[in-house]
């Protein structure tokens, strides 16, 4: 069958018996599905009666939570790809449900519009009587088009018959004979978070919360001030799209919720001073933030909020370095080495051999992923070397240099001091312009000279490694620009080891360079080298950075 970008997964299994079913009906869905999955509950739901069943509200449980939270669990594992949704707009307390409507028990007058279109439904629904397939799709797409805008020829999937290994086990499983636990529900409920590239665990964090509260949701996006300690924040998305990704799974989710979203400034924001709020969201790790949260209302004169606690979710694809839970940091690492942006138009470059611009800020390990690259087979271009050259006597820009900025630079021996006519240019953006438009031009008449000489001799791959290609504007002399980050105490300690100075001078010497966050604005690819050599031999040769290479072969043959 076909592949769909966006589908329903209708569950209408009893919830007792949902958490065996989830990640088996999650991964048969994935084999229909591959961007977008809608999941709308109704246990109990008959499709095969005969007679038409109509959407209703169904209560909040405890039992809905956890299950909520086996979902998305299951879905990190065995179907990653896939941006999973669970839809609340029929979950509601009875009482709720019934007053201020026109038509008691009907969670749909209209169909919810959703982000993306639904192009299929599937369902878990136990078929009994193979005869009754065509019925019971039939109502499976009547029903659909009755909760959601969809096509009125949606197809419709049974995996049940996927699942049929399952009923042995399900047998087994008795029905509880206690009443499902409700679930305690507020008026006004707040979270806060960075919410980079929504995961599964926030997915849990704003699905529990939109499941708590009955009028308003409040929540506190992290903003430049909250992300400075982040790993890897210059790969953090801009607040402006990380709120839109928000209000659009919001929007799906609960519709009927109020949401407010505001930038968090510091660890309390709004939380302390919003007198309507009545509970905060927590995991196990936030907790303290939570408790910390209360103390300042307390001191503010407000009562303290109830402190619903969700468990972190395990990442079972994590590596030695990343942390064990769903992370937006474990997601960021890696990123590293895979293509982020395609690169420009580089067709007026030969496409032989195939140029990397590689940069970085003092102390990122710049030169040691050039030196790897050298190793794999790549012609390495150390433009720190050919600064040197340029300025010795004889050059081009040794005498432009002497006319510019006079004769008294000279050392004995006629060389040219550089301490001297660094004195001359420090502090003067004029001069030091100057000199670069000198410096620079010389420097990449040399690196055009070794490409083509790479050329003539069938070298397949040169890499450009150079701390100001950004600056200079060399990006027109390569196909793509690789940069290399690490975090500023980090490179300050190095720095301060590698070359002797004060932990001021090198703070100095990074402030006078591109920030990191400024370099990864021009990167195809970003690498770190914080971690162990191995970590970064992996990003290197990252199978994923080499995908959209227009001469592919090229760097497949060095790797």
């Amino acid at each position: 069958m076909s592949m769909f970008s966006t589908g329903i997964l209708v569950l209408t299994s009893p919830l007792h018996t949902l958490p065996l079913r989830i990640a088996p009906v999650l991964s048969s869905a994935a084999q229909l599905v591959e961007r977008t999955l809608y999941v709308h509950l109704h246990p109990g739901l008959n499709l095969g009666s005969g007679s038409q069943p109509r959407p209703v509200f169904i209560p909040p449980v405890v039992d809905l939570s956890t299950l909520i939270s086996r979902l998305y669990s299951n879905a990190a594992d065995v179907c990653g790809h896939l941006d999973v949704r669970v839809l609340l707009t029929n979950v509601r307390a009875q009482s709720a449900a019934c007053s201020g409507t026109a038509i008691p028990n009907c969670p749909f007058p209209t169909p919810q519009s959703l982000s993306h279109s639904p192009e299929v439904v599937l369902t878990d629904f136990p078929l009994q009587d193979p005869g009754q397939s065509h019925q019971v799709t039939q109502c499976l797409q009547r029903y659909t088009g009755h909760c959601y805008v969809c096509s009125p020829s949606l197809p419709s999937v049974l995996l049940h018959p996927q699942l049929m290994k399952l009923q042995e086990k399900e047998e087994g499983l008795k029905e509880p004979e206690e009443k499902a636990e409700p679930l305690e529900t507020y008026s006004d409920v707040v979270v806060g978070g960075t919410f980079d590239r929504l995961h599964g665990a926030h997915r849990t964090l704003l699905n529990i919360s939109c499941l708590l509260a009955n009028r308003r949701f409040l929540i506190g996006v992290c903003d430049q001030a909250m992300l400075k300690r982040k790993v890897l924040k210059e790969l953090v998305e801009p607040y402006s799209l990380r709120v839109q990704r928000l209000e659009e799974f919001l929007q799906d989710i609960k519709p009927s919720l109020q949401v407010e979203i505001v930038p968090l400034d510091d660890p309390f924001g709004v939380s302390v001073v919003d007198p309507l709020l009545r509970c905060i969201v927590v995991s196990e790790e936030t907790r303290k933030g939570g408790e910390a949260v209360n103390k300042k209302r307390i001191e503010n004169g407000l009562p303290a909020l109830v402190l619903h606690e969700i468990q972190l979710l395990k990442d079972a694809h994590h590596t030695e370095t990343e942390e064990e839970k769903i992370s937006s940091s474990s997601l960021r690492s890696r990123l590293l080495g895979t293509l982020l942006t395609p690169p420009k138009d580089t067709s007026h470059l030969p496409p032989v051999p195939y140029v990397i611009g590689l940069t970085g800020g003092s102390g990122s390990g710049k030169s040691s992923i050039a030196r790897q690259l050298e190793a794999l087979g790549a012609v390495r271009i150390d433009c720190d070397k050919l600064g040197h050259e340029v300025y010795q006597p004889g050059t081009a820009a040794y005498h432009r240099v002497l006319e510019e900025f006079g004769s008294d630079l000279l050392n004995e021996d006629k060389t040219i001091n550089r301490r001297a006519l660094g004195s001359k240019v420090f502090g003067n953006k004029e001069r030091l312009k100057a000199l670069t438009d000198i410096v620079w031009n010389e420097i990449a008449l040399l690196v055009k000279n070794i490409i083509s000489q790479a050329r003539e001799e069938g070298k397949q791959v040169c890499v450009v490694d150079a701390a100001v290609l950004l600056e200079a504007g060399w990006t027109d002399m390569v196909h793509e620009v690789w940069v290399t980050i690490i975090p500023e105490e980090e490179a300050v300690s190095r720095i301060t080891e590698r070359d002797g100075v004060t932990s001021e001078d090198a703070l100095r010497r990074l402030q006078s360079q591109w920030s990191n966050g400024k370099q990864v604005e021009h990167a195809n690819v970003v690498l770190s080298t914080l971690w162990e050599p191995e970590v970064t031999r992996k990003q290197v040769t990252h199978p994923s950075c080499h995908q959209y290479r227009v001469y592919t072969s090229a760097l497949l043959r060095i790797i």
